[in-house]
C-alpha cells in the first residue's frame, strides 16, 4: 500500500459537481493499493501516518504528527499510485483489482478512523476533482 501524502491547510474532493469529502489542515491522501496488499498493510500504513512527524513545532521544525496538532485526513483512493511510467503508456497492472481495492482501502480507512478524529474520502472508483492548498509545500510518498 502506498499513500502520495501531503501536508494542508485544506482539502476538497468533488464528484459530479458536489463536495462529497473535506478536511481543514491536516493530510489529502492519495492511496495506492498493490494486487499484493492485505489489511495488514492498510493497519500499518494508517499508523505511519496517524504518528508522521510532518508538521511544525513551535521552533519550525517538523516534530509534530497529525495527533499532535489534532489535524484532519482526506484519503482518496488511488490506482494510478502504482502506475508504471517507464514506457510512454503508463501500465497499471501492480494496481489492485477493483474489488480487492476497494475491500482494503475501507479497512485503511476504518483503520485510520480509530486514530484521527476526523476522517472523509472520496467516492471508490469516481472520476474526482481534488482542490487542496499544500501547506509549505510538504508532499511525502509512504510505503507499506
Amino acid at each position: 500500500m502506498r499513500a502520495i501524502v501531503q501536508r494542508v491547510t485544506s482539502g476538497e474532493v468533488i464528484v459530479d459537481g458536489e463536495v462529497v469529502g473535506a478536511c481543514g489542515k491536516g493530510l489529502v491522501l492519495l492511496v495506492g493499493i498493490h494486487r499484493d496488499d492485505t489489511e495488514t498493510n492498510g493497519e500499518k500504513l494508517a499508523e505511519r501516518l496517524a504518528n508522521l512527524r510532518i508538521f511544525n513545532d513551535e521552533a519550525g521544525k517538523m516534530n509534530l504528527s497529525l495527533l499532535d496538532v489534532n489535524g484532519e485526513v482526506l484519503a482518496i483512493s488511488n490506482f494510478t499510485v502504482f502506475g508504471d511510467a517507464s514506457s510512454r503508456r503508463p501500465s497499471f497492472t501492480a494496481s489492485a483489482p477493483y474489488e480487492k481495492g476497494k475491500t482494503l482501502f475501507e479497512a485503511f480507512v476504518a483503520a485510520l478512523q480509530k486514530k484521527v478524529r476526523k476522517v472523509e474520502t472520496g467516492v471508490f472508483g469516481a472520476d474526482m476533482e481534488v482542490k487542496l492548498s499544500n501547506d509549505g509545500p510538504v508532499t511525502l510518498v509512504v510505503d507499506c
